[in-house]
């Protein structure tokens, strides 16, 4: 019966893939528009570390720049807009085209995953609060290892976020199997690459962001903007690394090593969170050329 449901494409892959690229020459091709399924291009201000790059949009994006970084932000809030945009775009007759390498978001979106129904746990949170992230990503090991297997580095690194998995665990034991009936007749299209070829990629677009882009700038003044140091950190990746180096706890050379050695093996939570996503049934189509996406796409809107 997916036939009879409004159709989207997602595309996905490890970071320094090029999603973002092919995503919008298919927009182009096919009248699309972008819906972003990144937990941290959400927060204004954090444009180069999460890899916006707006100057290469010449088509309407959605869930970008969204939040406020001293704010909370979480999956729910994440899935509703994510629906709201991808009808929008759908009732204006133009084809929503999901993209990131967020595997809970996009996951949250295509299976329809049920997480408004979970109160705020007063007792929990001010248990929680005594807790760091790494012993409250623990607790939750504990309680949902699979879903806990699932989170990204922001994720395990966000003691907010991760008192809100622990709220819904405990209200909802069953969280793991809510997905619900699928909304969308979704073309999956993943994007990967040979490992050294992928290591390459990472490197060099670190270096572009570091020399030619200035991230250690934006990361000066997210810190202005009255971002902590921990909150920065709670990040992850090149706004963790980069405060280190900020804060003299490492030098240059060192950050770009760590940071580069952390983003990569990123990359392969990335990777095999896909993996798992196809063991529980999802059908992703993997290039071997980006130029066969546009008769994919062309195939399957003709179903």
């Amino acid at each position: 019966m997916s036939h009879n449901k409004p159709k989207i494409i997602v595309v996905l892959g490890p970071t320094s893939c090029g999603k973002t690229k092919l995503a919008i020459g298919l927009a182009n091709k096919f009248k699309g528009e972008i819906v972003s399924a990144d937990s941290r291009q959400v927060y204004k201000g954090m444009d180069i570390g999460t890899g916006k790059d707006l100057g290469d949009y010449n088509v309407p994006y959605h869930l970008i720049d969204v939040a406020d970084p001293k704010r909370q932000y979480n999956l729910a809030k994440y899935q509703k807009q994510a629906f709201a945009a991808i009808d929008d775009i759908l009732r204006r007759g133009k084809l929503p085209i999901l993209v990131g390498g967020s595997g809970l978001y996009l996951q949250a979106v295509v299976d329809n995953y049920k997480l408004s129904d979970s109160k705020k746990d007063s007792a929990l949170r001010k248990n929680a609060e005594r807790l760091s992230a790494g012993e409250l990503f623990r607790k939750l090991e504990k309680l949902a290892p699979k879903l806990a297997a699932r989170l990204n580095n922001s994720d395990r690194n966000n003691p907010r976020r991760l008192v809100r998995y622990l709220e819904i665990i405990e209200q909802d034991k069953d969280f793991k199997s809510r997905a619900g009936r699928q909304k969308y007749d979704a073309l999956i299209i993943g994007i990967s690459y040979p490992r050294e070829i992928l290591q390459q990629r990472i490197l060099k677009r670190l270096i572009e962001r570091l020399e030619k882009q200035g991230m250690v700038d934006e990361v000066k003044k997210l810190r202005r903007s009255g971002l902590s140091w921990k909150k920065l950190a709670d990040f992850g990746l090149e706004y963790k690394f980069i405060s280190l180096y900020l804060r003299k706890e490492m030098s240059y050379e060192e950050m770009v090593e760590k940071l580069n050695t952390a983003i990569y093996q990123f990359s392969k939570r990335q990777l095999s969170w896909f993996k798992r996503w196809e063991k529980q049934g999802a059908k992703i189509t993997w290039l071997k050329d980006n130029k066969t996406a546009v008769g994919l796409v062309k195939k399957f809107l003709k179903k």
